[in-house]
């Protein structure tokens, strides 16, 4: 009895360590990057030296969401991971995110110990320098361990102070791509333990109506091309917490598993990855175009097209490292693959690895029964061996389809020939320098066919056949070691294995276009998608004539039409403005046109066959990555860390000790004081160059410090509705007036772009009305950008998520985090949630006033109030919505009784207590008289309630002009007021 009780009472125990024992070694990561050596390849740990103690000294993730953007197919990704050290003791935290392959990082920031540590992104050096103190983050692509077929590992090391927090904050963009019909988007959820807080979140805005959308199951495995047919759980469907929210042209798509949800899919924190599948409907003609900013993207997918015959040679890897699983994948596909072959297709294969194999030597075959039964026999008989030819495969294939093209050229004039190489290892046999078989390739094709490149697991050398494939208008794609090949290859072959068209040329009026992405394709495959971006030469312009040529299987094809650039621009405008698509649509077009620029040039690099063309590509490519901070196979990610000290706190500097020393604020009525649950704003200041970037301290009070616990603010204001609200010192009154506005609308609310150099400008959206109320609509400020023009540009774009901030080098921060960021021009100041302080010139001073809902009913939305704090340093000249009153001497006088006037607008002013006067008031603003009713106005997110002059109609008589000149055509327009200024 003792014996039986002893072995249930220590059965949980022993089962309980081997759990936590196989968590550890799920958890840890495999591969690191040295602290001490910034450049350093990654580092493997032994599984040995791994203990129950690194375990437990590992930081805590309290928080990670990852929130995505996807607008007209491209995609902004916004990663935050919150780390918590809870011991007293330093510790390595180690942030580690999969990227996709194609996508660009476009900002990456360290906040620990209070203190906020920016990235930069810098041209490559052509001898690296090791620099102590710096830190790469690692986006490999030629290292297999940190590269699952189409995901890339971005990972970054740090030293937390003990009892201390570090947030890491990633950005990144890509634009997806059309694959069999759909658009995929794929979030790596994998942080490797179970997180309190774990949000991933997809919001899909088009111009077109969304025709298709699934959320498919967790997917763990490394296949891309699962089709749908993974499982989480035994069920197929979304995974558990999904929740999606639809219309026509707009999804929002949340997972928000809780922890014990997180643990029924994976104990060690290995969710998968979260896939997301839509596509849209197709626009007849000449396809889809979307103008913003100075730029424009062309979208291109026809249907309903007949299919174009093909002439396929396979060329297949049979060395003796196929042996196994690779071969019979390989086989399972070849079988698939040779079913759907079409009846005017023609097809040979070829094997090498010693020697070379023909399956009917000196001609492609026309789908028949009996063909197909001999090809299947042939590709039964495949048996592996010997070595790896890649150079005496590639010519044979390219030789046999040559051939049988020249014979009979005039009957294959409509169709698409390819070449479809496979292999898993690099050359071993006959030539093996990689430029010789690059070059004896591109000879041998000659431009009559498409040459695309499979290889499959980690002994592969991707450089080579991602080349052969460029020159050769293919694609290279990449099987990962332990994929299913079988379903990768089908998947591949279901891609290409529908041509459509061929030799497509989109060309653009030459006078309308300054530069264009590649324009010319020479295939295009049924389920796919072709796009092009283009600068605009002059905006003033307004025709487009665009055309499109392609040949398909009957006959050559021609396609043009003339657009208006302004109309089209106003509907790409009104589109994004009716779904409220946030704070990214700023610029999108003009971004999606650099990352494909960026593309294209390394294209043009990687095909260069001079030293000379090849150092003209490799520095339009950097210049493109600089100009868009895309973190590139050309540029570097260089991330000052935090220098820790022996007792495990973090290294002070002397401006920290100053700013410690320095004393609190005196308070009054019109501050906004941050919340007693805020954090203490971190604080970063820049220094001027050559100097590197230093990190300050926690900002604690201090007058004269940027991060200020509080600000002292003036009435002026634009918030709410947008209700405006401004304070005229000279006259000791205070005015308010609504403007009603358009969705989509982008306001001039200060502009001093000639003196000073300032320019403020607030977009609007839109939302429905209350019930009962008088109003059609609300709108409300979703982003307002303050562009500073001197001494140099700089800018700062602010919505109810995030600040950007633009001067030098460029940095996203979250509006959840309380910070302080000083530069040469600017001074930020963010309270976590609610407010952010910028200040110019050391005295102009804006406040901008962050408003959330947790339950928004219907017609609220997140937005933003504009304050000015102190004008100090503006013009005279000053001028806008609310900067042409700053210096404006207005008076308030009655009007006599007899004035023609509506009765509501009549006040009733009590003089003494017996003597009641009718009277009118008015305000004299220049030469004109404009009638105002007495009311009240809540400021300061509702902290102080102020009496105002009210002037209805849109303000009409008392701003100079009419609304509509101060509508400005987009966020960053410094444009001078179109009427003159203020006169005084």
């Amino acid at each position: 009895m003792l014996l039986i009780f002893l072995v249930l009472y220590l059965c949980p125990v022993f089962q309980c360590q081997t759990e936590e024992t196989e968590l550890s070694e799920d958890v840890d990561f495999e591969y690191t990057i040295s602290d001490m050596d910034p450049n350093a390849a990654p580092l493997r740990i032994p599984r040995q030296v791994k203990t129950l103690l690194t375990k437990e000294t590992k930081p805590h993730i309290q928080e990670l969401s990852v929130q995505t953007t996807i607008i007209s197919r491209y995609a902004f990704t916004a990663v935050s991971c919150s780390m918590l050290n809870r011991h007293s003791a330093a510790t390595q935290g180690v942030f580690r995110f999969h990227i996709p392959t194609a996508a660009y990082i476009s900002n990456f920031t360290m906040i620990v110990g209070g203190r906020v540590f920016p990235s930069q992104v810098k041209a490559k050096e052509k001898k690296m320098k090791k620099e102590g103190g710096e830190n790469n983050g690692k986006k490999n692509k030629n290292t297999p361990e940190q590269s699952e077929g189409e995901m890339e590992v971005f990972q970054m090391e740090v030293t937390i102070p003990g009892r201390n927090r570090a947030v890491f904050l990633l950005t990144y963009e890509e634009l997806l791509q059309r694959r069999l019909g759909r658009y995929e988007h794929v979030t790596s959820v994998r942080p490797m333990q179970l997180v309190s807080r774990l949000s991933v979140g997809v919001t899909i805005v088009e111009h077109s109506r969304i025709t298709y959308l699934e959320v498919l199951p967790l997917r763990n495995g490394k296949t891309p091309s699962s089709n749908g047919n993974g499982k989480a759980d035994g069920k197929v469907g979304p995974p558990v917490s999904t929740v999606v929210k639809q219309n026509e042209t707009f999804c929002k798509i949340s997972f928000t598993p809780n922890i014990a949800q997180q643990a029924k899919i994976a104990t060690n924190g290995m969710l998968g990855e979260f896939v997301v599948r839509y596509d849209i409907e197709r626009e007849i003609g000449i396809g889809n175009i979307q103008v913003l900013d100075g730029h424009f993207v062309h979208y291109f997918a026809p249907k309903d097209l007949p299919v174009v015959s093909k002439n396929v040679v396979f060329v297949i890897d049979t060395s003796a490292s196929m042996v196994g699983t690779k071969i019979r994948q390989t086989k399972e596909a070849l079988f698939t693959i040779l079913r759907e072959l079409r009846p005017n297709d023609h097809f040979n294969y070829v094997t090498f690895s010693n020697r070379i194999r023909v399956w009917q030597p000196g001609k492609l075959v026309p789908v028949t029964p009996n063909n197909i039964r001999d090809a299947k026999k042939f590709i039964y008989m495949i048996s592996p061996t010997g070595g790896t030819d890649i150079n005496g495969g590639i010519q044979t294939g390219s030789a046999l389809l040559s051939d049988y093209l020249s014979s009979k050229e005039e009957s294959h004039h409509n169709s698409v020939s390819l070449i479809i190489f496979l292999t898993d290892g690099r050359p071993t046999v006959g030539v093996v320098q990689s430029p010789v078989i690059i070059g004896n390739t591109k000879a041998a094709v000659q431009e009559k066919f498409c040459l695309f490149t499979i290889g499959m697991g980690d002994d592969v050398d991707y450089r080579l056949l991602e080349r052969m494939s460029l020159e050769n208008c293919g694609t290279m794609r990449r099987i990962p070691e332990d994929a299913d090949a079988s379903v990768m290859l089908k998947g591949f072959y279901d891609e290409i294995g529908t041509p459509l068209l061929s030799d497509i040329r989109v060309e653009y009026s030459e006078d309308a276009v300054e530069y264009i992405t590649q324009n010319l394709f020479t295939n295009y495959f049924n389920g796919s998608e072709l796009v092009v971006a283009g600068k605009l030469t002059n905006r003033s312009s307004d025709s487009l004539h665009i055309q499109v040529t392609a040949s398909n299987s009957e006959r050559s094809i021609v396609l043009e039409k003339d657009m208006s650039i302004h109309e089209r621009e106003q509907e790409t405008e009104r589109r994004l403005a009716e779904v409220e698509a946030g704070p990214n649509v700023n610029g999108y077009v003009e971004r999606l046109w650099g990352y494909l620029s960026v593309k294209d040039e390394l294209k043009g690099r990687l095909r260069s066959l001079t030293s000379a063309e090849r150092e003209n590509y490799t520095q339009h490519a950097t210049n493109l990555s600089l100009t868009y901070n895309f973190l590139t196979p050309l540029t570097q990610m260089i991330v000052e860390k935090p220098q820790v000290l022996a007792d495990g706190t973090l290294a002070q500097t002397q401006k920290e000790a100053e700013a410690t020393e320095a004393p609190p604020p005196a308070e009054t009525s019109n501050q906004l004081s941050e919340d007693n649950n805020s954090l203490t704003p971190q604080s970063l200041h820049r220094n001027q160059p050559p100097k590197p970037i230093s990190a300050v301290s926690k900002a604690t009070s201090g007058v004269s410090k940027p991060a200020k616990k509080s600000v002292t603010l003036s009435k002026t204001s634009a918030d709410g509705d947008p209700h405006f609200v401004v304070e005229v010192p000279h006259s000791k009154l205070t005015m308010c007036f609504n403007i009603n506005g358009e969705p989509g609308h982008i306001l001039r609310l200060v502009t001093d772009h000639k003196h000073s150099g300032v320019t403020v400008n607030g977009a609007l959206i839109g939302a429905p009305a209350p019930a009962g109320s008088h109003k059609e609509q609300r709108t409300y400020f979703s982003t307002i950008t303050i562009v500073a023009n001197k001494p140099r540009r700089s800018y700062i774009e602010v919505t109810p998520q995030k600040v950007i901030l633009d001067d030098r080098d460029r940095m996203i921060l979250p509006s959840s985090s309380s910070i302080s960021v000083e530069t040469a021009n600017l001074a930020v100041v963010i309270i976590a949630n609610t407010n952010l302080t910028v200040t110019i010139q050391g005295t102009i001073q804006f406040v901008i006033l962050f408003h959330h809902y947790k339950n928004p009913a219907p017609y609220q939305r997140d937005h933003l109030g504009f304050y000015i704090a102190n004008s100090k340093g503006l013009s005279k000249d000053t001028h806008g919505l609310l900067g042409q009153f700053l210096y404006e001497d207005i008076g308030l006088t009655q009007l006599p009784g007899n004035f023609s006037m509506a009765a509501e607008n009549s006040t009733q002013e009590t003089l003494g207590k017996n003597i009641t006067l009718t009277s009118y008031p008015a305000l004299k603003v220049k030469d004109r008289t404009v009638t105002v009713i007495k009311k009240s106005r809540r400021i300061y997110s509702g902290k102080q309630t102020v009496d105002c002059w009210f002037t209805k109609n849109n303000a009409a008589k008392l701003i100079d002009g009419q609304y509509s000149d101060y509508v400005v055509s987009h966020l960053f327009d410094t444009g001078d007021w179109a009427n003159g200024t203020n006169t005084h």
